[in-house]
């Protein structure tokens, strides 16, 4: 069904089969569409993302924040790309998802497997396909291994992003509560915060740690104060809200523990909630562990499984959408 990667979000550890919630997801299968008429659409879609990454190197960034989004409201369903219906606002029109990216890699994909195998794969697949390969691209072998079988949902509203998606601004015991609500660990939470060492931020995000932490025009004592210094620049107050900055300084094209290094060594995380991994022992503890490339590699893909399978779709339930973007 669905693959497994975040931004800051995770979701529930539900299986929908036959639209019945279960508990603990587990998705069909490896290579699922090898059984149908569409038995080559792995590598297809493996295929049209590499050669789009190859001259987009944000594009793994993009699409991994997407899955995440999709998959902590409502699970994997590909909620998250249906477009609005009439004055109701879908998933995209929430405020969290107001800067996400790759909507139209994903559309042209599914219109390129929809010329070859009408019908028969679905956009929550196409999601976690793409951002796993795209994320994939400069190591030329697959991160981690995507279960698919997952059908689209039906329902896409943005009332129902607030509460399920992490914050920048979260503490720990919160970060902690939403990943438990998705049967997501600690170590999930950890290994999954890695995500960040792709991809860019809007100032917004960050700004109130740089100029008005407690609301007295402070700064955030726990941030590097030098990198604080040079964020200011980047980002002043009031800053552009187009002025995006690296999550991970220097290397925010480079899938790699280093998130991790500057996190424990430097205390250069961005967000109030990279930061606040730093306030639990247990949290610590994996931080730790995963400050090298290899174990990070194994542990997040342990997690985005955990992650891909997240309230799924199955069955009877959902449909495969024709055009990711509406419901048939």
């Amino acid at each position: 069904m669905r693959t497994q990667l975040v931004l800051t979000c995770l979701v529930f550890l539900c299986l929908v089969l036959g639209g019945v919630a279960g508990g603990a997801a587990k998705v069909p299968r490896n290579n699922f569409y090898k059984s149908t008429s569409c038995p080559n659409a792995e590598q297809l879609i493996r295929d049209i993302t590499w050669r789009k990454a190859k001259n987009d190197a944000t594009l793994g960034a993009k699409l991994l924040r997407v899955h995440y989004h999709d998959c902590f409201v409502r699970g994997c369903d590909a909620s998250i790309l249906l477009d609005k219906v009439g004055t109701v606002d879908s998933e995209k029109e929430a405020r969290p998802n107001l800067s996400l990216g790759g909507f139209d890699v994903i559309d042209d994909i599914k219109r390129q497997v929809e010329a070859k195998c009408p019908g028969i794969v679905s956009c929550a697949d196409i999601l976690a396909l793409s951002a796993r390969d795209a994320v994939s691209f400069p190591f030329k072998t697959s991160m981690w291994e995507v279960e698919t079988g997952r059908k689209d949902g039906n329902v896409s509203l943005a009332s129902d992003v607030n509460g399920n998606l992490p914050s920048p601004f979260s503490d720990f015991a919160t970060l902690k509560q939403i990943f438990a609500n998705k049967g997501l660990n600690v170590d999930d939470l950890v290994a999954l915060s890695g995500a960040h060492t792709i991809g860019v931020s809007h100032c917004g995000a960050f700004s109130r740690r740089l100029f008005n932490f407690t609301g007295k025009g402070d700064m955030d004592p726990t941030l590097n104060a030098t990198y604080a210094e040079s964020l200011k620049k980047l980002c002043p107050n009031p800053a552009n809200p187009n002025t995006t900055v690296e999550m991970d300084p220097l290397s925010s094209t480079s899938f790699d523990s280093n998130y991790f290094n500057i996190l424990i060594k430097q205390n250069k995380g961005l967000f109030q909630s990279d930061a606040a991994l730093l306030n639990d022992t247990k949290s610590v503890i994996v931080i730790k562990k995963l400050q090298k490339d290899k174990t990070f590699f194994v542990e997040f893909a342990r997690s985005m499984q955990k992650m891909g399978a997240i309230q799924l779709l199955t069955g009877n339930a959902g449909e495969i959408r024709k055009n990711c973007r509406v419901r048939n």
